[in-house]
């Protein structure tokens, strides 16, 4: 399998970022976004995914995170798109469970080529720090439709809304290595009935 790597950049008006992925890194991880929360998650996804994640992302802030927390979805969706290149001899599907004290989520992935967002978390608070907590849907979202990826998030249960958001970008990362890793039984194979992805 070949280098599957990519570097991508998006410049609006309300945003420019740059992201850069190795998805057979070693979890290296730096991020300047402006957002610490969300960098603090991204971490985890880099970490527990294996996945070396370069992010550099200027954004109205003043206005609120909005803009830059969806076009970062983006943008690393679009990377990663770029990243796995044609799906050949991968897992091709992920899932974990992961907990942390009193919660626990569940998250699975299909590199299916059709996007779709499925994403069953009830936050026990509004915001984390600044970040206003309905802005992970729209994280997620723009990562779907960009990767072209079915991904179900779950959260089991949980009280502590920091707790909450950890174990689903813990999750997600764990997820992320498993369906991306090479399947040596797949031998260069296209891992789906239709000869495509």
């Amino acid at each position: 399998m070949s280098e599957r790597t990519a570097t991508v950049s998006r410049d609006t008006k309300e945003t420019q970022i740059t992201v850069s992925v190795n998805l057979d890194g070693q979890g290296r991880f730096t991020c300047e976004t402006g957002v610490p929360f969300l960098d603090h998650m991204l971490d985890q996804v880099a970490r527990h995914g294996l996945i070396d994640l370069e992010i550099k992302a200027a954004g109205d802030l003043h206005i609120d995170d909005h803009h830059t927390v969806e076009d970062l979805g983006i943008t690393l969706g679009q990377a990663f798109r770029e990243a796995i290149g044609d799906k050949r001899g991968i897992r091709r599907y992920g899932h974990a469970y992961v907990p942390l004290d009193e919660a626990l989520s569940r998250v699975v992935i299909d590199f299916s080529g059709r996007p779709g967002l499925f994403m069953d978390v009830e936050f026990t608070r509004a915001s984390i720090g600044r970040l206003d907590t309905q802005l992970f849907w729209e994280f997620f979202q723009g990562f779907v439709n960009h990767a072209q990826v079915s991904l179900h998030i779950d959260n089991l249960k949980g009280f502590n809304a920091h707790h909450q958001a950890e174990t689903i970008f813990k999750a997600f990362g764990r997820a992320l290595r498993m369906a991306v890793e090479a399947d040596p039984r797949m031998a260069g194979q296209m891992p789906s009935t239709k000869g495509c992805l």
